[in-house]
């Protein structure tokens, strides 16, 4: 039974079997909405012949909702207590979330983020007000200042962010940037004198899952993507090999991801930190494999007024980002020898040259996904490890 208040303490970073729980992943589950919207407005924008402007549009909105995302894991992680208010407050942050992805085509169409801007104050004073509840019943001076830093860091960027509404419009993406490095500045700064009690495992596994749903996003884009063509243009011969590349390409991006113990790389926090926000070059790039393939499959079908070379660039560089980010983050920290630590930047540089096949070109791609995934498995067999990784 689910107790109405409870102390908001630390929970204890060795602590065992601690996994998800059921209100994080569906606070999951509700970002899936935002990310499909912003890959749907990407796809809209690059079909178009807006390429440059849409990347722009998508890396700022997705940033916005990928550090909405960690704030709150992060938080959860270390102080999840389960209690009602708790999940009173959480479901407060879900309801900006949903805020959120509500602006997200305004945001793309008429580069107005006003409402992208009130659902993450939303989300904002709720995570606030969690941190000052937990620097409330904090055991020491050094967590109440850690827990009142945070609070007052996100409280004082919020206000900044501001400037975003404010600014014209040519100057946006250098005011973007500015807020997004203050954004990240707050945990650095609020953990400088004591870290917070974050849980490695539990982290690690909160990071896989929301690889998972964007991977599961990619897919369901995909699925629509390839019905539509078939329905509508009757052209089953052009979007198979999109549709099975596609397929190969996730099928890998999963297995690759996956195949590494990600927790052993988070054993302090800069570490974390590292990790952590190297995460957004991961998540975006997976959510825009699934865009680029509805672009591939739009330009086979005569939807999108792009080249051949460019819809299958909207795939292929989104997919060697992700091969080659997995690889920097924490694959190649469990590769044994010079032949296992190139498979992955060796399969990124070909699947980018997999752009200048056609028509075929996401199919190669997919292909060699897939051998980079056999590859991996063959050089481990041979080559074991207590904590050796595949691909």
């Amino acid at each position: 039974m689910t107790q109405p208040f409870l102390p908001l303490t630390a929970r204890s970073r060795e602590e065992s079997h601690r996994a998800a729980t059921p209100l994080e992943l569906f606070f999951d589950l509700c970002f899936v909405v935002a990310v499909a919207q912003a890959g749907a407005e990407l796809v809209h924008a690059v079909a178009e012949g807006h390429a440059g402007e849409g990347i722009l549009n998508y890396a700022m909105i997705f940033f916005a909702i990928w550090w909405a995302w960690m704030n709150f894991s992060w938080f959860a992680s270390a102080y999840d207590n389960d209690d009602v208010l708790y999940r009173v407050v959480t479901l407060v942050q879900i309801a900006g979330v949903l805020i959120l992805a509500a602006g997200v085509s305004r945001a793309f169409e008429e580069h107005d983020f006003l409402v992208v801007y009130l659902g993450y104050l939303v989300m904002r004073l709720a995570l606030a007000s969690q941190w000052l509840r937990a620097a409330h019943h904090a055991r020491d001076a050094a967590e109440r200042t850690m827990c009142r830093r945070y609070a007052g860091g996100v409280l004082a960027v919020q206000v900044g962010w501001l400037a975003l509404l404010l600014a014209p419009e040519p100057a946006r993406p250098w005011v973007f940037l500015v807020m997004a490095l203050a954004e990240m500045a707050v945990p650095v700064y609020a953990e400088k004198d004591a870290p917070s009690a974050w849980h490695p495992h539990h982290i690690a596994e909160r990071y896989g899952l929301f690889t998972i749903i964007v991977l599961g996003e990619t897919v369901a884009a995909a699925t629509v993507a390839v019905k539509t063509g078939i329905a509508e243009n009757d052209a089953l011969g052009e979007v198979l090999p999109i549709a099975a590349g596609g397929l190969l390409l996730v099928f890998a991006a999963w297995w690759i991801y996956f195949v590494v113990p990600a927790h052993d790389r988070l054993t302090s926090s800069r570490q974390g930190f590292l990790w952590g926000y190297g995460h957004y070059v991961i998540f975006a790039s997976a959510a825009a494999v699934g865009a680029g393939l509805e672009i591939a499959v739009e330009q086979a079908v005569g939807k999108a007024h792009i080249s051949t070379l460019a819809a299958s660039a909207a795939v292929t560089i989104p997919s060697a980002i992700f091969l080659l980010s997995v690889w920097l983050l924490h694959a190649r920290y469990f590769k044994i020898g010079i032949a296992q630590q190139l498979v992955l930047p060796v399969a990124s540089f070909a699947i980018l040259m997999c752009s200048f096949a056609g028509h075929w070109a996401v199919l190669a791609a997919g292909l060699v996904a897939a051998a980079t995934v056999a590859v991996g498995v063959t050089l481990t067999a041979r080559t074991p490890a207590p904590r050796a990784t595949t691909a």
